[in-house]
């Protein structure tokens, strides 16, 4: 079969049914920007908690004037017990780095975090907690850490960052599993709209392959006009779909959230090539294998 009559049936068909072409079109593009998103605030997410993670410590905070814990029964923690604390850190192999932290520094840190708030006036720097900052070789280890020091006396209290971070990332997890389930609802819709586009296709255009049947054609060469029209739809479904991620990653990503941000990474340009790659491929294979099983089904030659 020649390549001009094949690509003159396919401008047939896509003028034929133009409306429900565009339909297709535009559902397919939409559902297949669902399901890249998705893939891309995965992404995001997995980018999060590697930088994150990497930065998590443990903090180890020391008995103050005011502390209630009943390991800071006897009073403010006493230097003794403050250099004894940091050698039994320095001892355990789970630690890679410590920091001490002076109720000094402490005042200073809070009174940057809150420059703007009133509250700064009301707190002296005698009222902030001594701590050792502990950054560890692998941050699953906190445990090990918290048995050793928790309850200690000149200890207040030991403090996971991981496990605050964790709660925000598990609402960030229930996000991204609401966007994938969003977008396969959406991927269904398309399938559908495709499966209806490519049988109304068939149905307008039964004479001609019924005469092109009669005249020797084989199945291949009726159904491969038809096959091209749902996976061109496909394709420029996903074309739209890919240049909403240029979008999202130009404009949102780089322009707006990375430097006003600076406090964490951003998916890369790698990352939206993969996801439009993966898009594409998704797009043409399920335009195509819809469009084979409905002519299967409506189209028997």
């Amino acid at each position: 079969m020649r390549a001009t009559f094949i690509l003159s049936e396919i401008g047939i068909g896509l003028r034929r049914n133009l409306t429900m072409t565009l339909a297709m079109i535009i559902t397919t593009a939409v559902s297949l920007g669902f399901l890249g998103m998705a893939v891309l605030f995965n992404q995001q997410v997995s980018v999060m908690k590697d930088f994150w993670y990497d930065k998590v410590e443990v903090s180890v905070f020391l008995c103050g004037q005011d502390s209630s814990a009943p390991s800071c029964a006897a009073g403010e923690v006493t230097q003794a017990q403050r250099d004894q604390i940091r050698a039994d850190l320095d001892r355990l192999p789970q630690v890679q780095k410590i920091y001490y932290e002076s109720k000094a520094q402490a005042f200073k840190r809070f009174k940057q975090q809150f420059k703007n708030s009133a509250i700064v006036d009301n707190v002296t720097a005698d009222q902030m907690p001594e701590s050792f900052r502990v950054k560890l070789v692998n941050p699953e280890q906190f445990p090990i850490i918290a048995s050793a020091f928790i309850g200690r006396d000149g200890v207040e209290q030991v403090q996971d960052q991981k496990a605050l971070l964790e709660r925000f990332f598990k609402v960030l997890n229930w996000v991204q599993w609401f966007a994938f389930g969003l977008a396969i609802m959406m991927v269904i819709v398309s399938v559908i709209l495709i499966v209806n586009t490519i049988r109304v296709a068939a149905f307008s255009r039964r004479r001609e392959t019924g005469i092109m049947k009669l005249v020797g054609a084989s199945s291949f060469s009726i159904q491969l006009p038809f096959l091209l029209e749902g996976a061109i739809s496909g394709f420029l479904g996903a074309l739209l779909a890919s240049g909403s991620f240029v979008l999202l990653k130009g404009v949102l990503v780089d322009r707006i959230l990375a430097p006003n941000f600076p406090i964490t990474r951003f998916i890369t340009w790698g990352d939206v090539w993969l996801s439009a790659g993966a898009v594409f491929v998704v797009g043409v294979a399920l335009a195509a294998i819809a469009s084979f099983l409905t002519l299967l089904k409506y189209l028997r030659v």
